[in-house]
C-alpha cells in the first residue's frame, strides 16, 4: 500500500509541474482526489452508452477512442503516456456517451473523478487553475486535430503527427493511426513510405 501512495503523490507532483503551481496542503488534496486504475491489453477502460465521469491522466500505456458509424470503426484520439483523455461531453453534459476508450496496451491510468475535482477546485484556486488548464489543452488537442484533417493533406498530417506525437506513430496499430487520420491504410503505407524516402534524400 505504501508503494501506491508514494506513487499517488508522484502523480499529483507531476500534474502540478505540468500545469499549476501547488503547496504542500493543495497537493495534498490533488493526491486525495487520484484513483489508481489498471487495465489489460485490449480492455474497454468507458465503453458506449457509459457516462464519462472523469478525467483520465495515462501514466504508463497507450489508449485509444473510437466511435462507430455505418458499422466501421473510427478512431478519435490516441492518448500516450503523460497526458489527459476524457470524453469532454458526455463528462459536462452527463449524459452517455458515443465514445469508446480501450488501452492498445497494458495501461496505468490515475482518474480524476470530475464531482470532486469541481468540489475541491472551489477552495483551492490553483487545482481550479489546474483543472482549467487541463480542459484548454484537449480543447486545443481537438482544434488542432480536426484542423488537420480539413486543411492539411494526407503527407502533411502524418507529418504532423510524427512531429506532435512520435510515440504514437511507432506503437499504435497502423489501422489506427490511418483511422485517426482520416485515411486508409493503403494510404497511409504510401505516405510513410515517401516521407522515408524524402528522409533519406
Amino acid at each position: 500500500m505504501k508503494e501506491l501512495n508514494n506513487s499517488t503523490r508522484d502523480i499529483a507532483r507531476e500534474l502540478a509541474r505540468k500545469y499549476s503551481t501547488m503547496t504542500h496542503d493543495e497537493l495534498d488534496i490533488l493526491e486525495s482526489v487520484l484513483v489508481p486504475m489498471k487495465f489489460a491489453k485490449g480492455e474497454i477502460i468507458l465503453k458506449e452508452g457509459d457516462v464519462c465521469e472523469h478525467v483520465y491522466y495515462v501514466e504508463r500505456g497507450l489508449t485509444r477512442q473510437f466511435y462507430f458509424k455505418n458499422g466501421k470503426e473510427l478512431t478519435e484520439h490516441i492518448g500516450v503516456e503523460h497526458s489527459i483523455v476524457m470524453c469532454i461531453e458526455s463528462l459536462f453534459m452527463e449524459k452517455p456517451t458515443h465514445l469508446q476508450l480501450e488501452a492498445l496496451e497494458p495501461t496505468l491510468i490515475y482518474a480524476m473523478p470530475k464531482r470532486k475535482l469541481e468540489e475541491v477546485a472551489l477552495h483551492n484556486v490553483n487545482i481550479q487553475i489546474l483543472f482549467r488548464k487541463i480542459l484548454e489543452e484537449s480543447l486545443i488537442i481537438s482544434q488542432v486535430h480536426a484542423d488537420m484533417l480539413r486543411f492539411e493533406t494526407a503527407q502533411d498530417r502524418y507529418l504532423k503527427l510524427c512531429k506532435l506525437s512520435p510515440q504514437v506513430v511507432l506503437r499504435a496499430p497502423l489501422v489506427y493511426v490511418a483511422s485517426y487520420l482520416q485515411m486508409t491504410p493503403e494510404t497511409l503505407s504510401r505516405v510513410r513510405a515517401a516521407s522515408l524516402y524524402l528522409d533519406k534524400g
